[in-house]
């Protein structure tokens, strides 16, 4: 009898929203670190790449948010980044309390096939599916994060 459900639950699991969302985004981050692994890099370092402001920085602060990661998890990939060549750290002219980070010669380079890289993903999909399936995508993905921004998913 149990085996019996175990069956089902992993059925029924994979009909789930979260599920889905879970592994489509397993499956993303896989393909971006193998990509990125071709240039001795990794997804989180070339997503970084992409989020700084090539031309001016960008404070230290609003890095993370921008990328939805936590300050210790991207203090370890800046580190990083920093040790590689890839960014260099300022002192932000308009706030003297604050840090620039700013891509090096080789960070814009890096960054360049990070670009490339993006392009080339969201391109291949764009060239299979519907641009009327891919918004509705994107409606039903910013309704998702609207109902959990608003707190209407678990009512405890």
């Amino acid at each position: 009898m149990h085996s019996i459900f175990s069956y089902i639950w992993h059925m029924q699991k994979e009909k789930t929203i979260d599920h889905a969302l879970r592994a489509t985004w397993q499956a993303v981050a896989k393909t971006y670190n193998e990509r990125a692994a071709k240039h001795d890099s990794t997804m989180s370092v070339a997503m970084a790449l992409l989020y700084i402001d090539a031309e001016k920085g960008t404070p230290s602060t609003a890095l993370g948010p921008s990328m939805g990661m936590e300050a210790t998890s991207l203090s370890r990939i800046l580190n990083s980044m920093e040790e590689r060549g890839l960014i260099c750290r300022v002192k932000n002219p308009e706030d003297g309390r604050g840090v620039l980070i700013k891509l090096t010669a080789l960070g814009i380079e890096k960054r360049e096939i990070s670009k490339d890289s993006v392009y080339q993903f969201n391109q291949c999909i764009k060239d299979r599916i519907d641009q009327k399936k891919i918004d509705h995508f994107f409606e039903v993905t910013d309704l998702i994060k609207e109902l959990i921004n608003d707190k209407l998913i678990f009512k405890d």
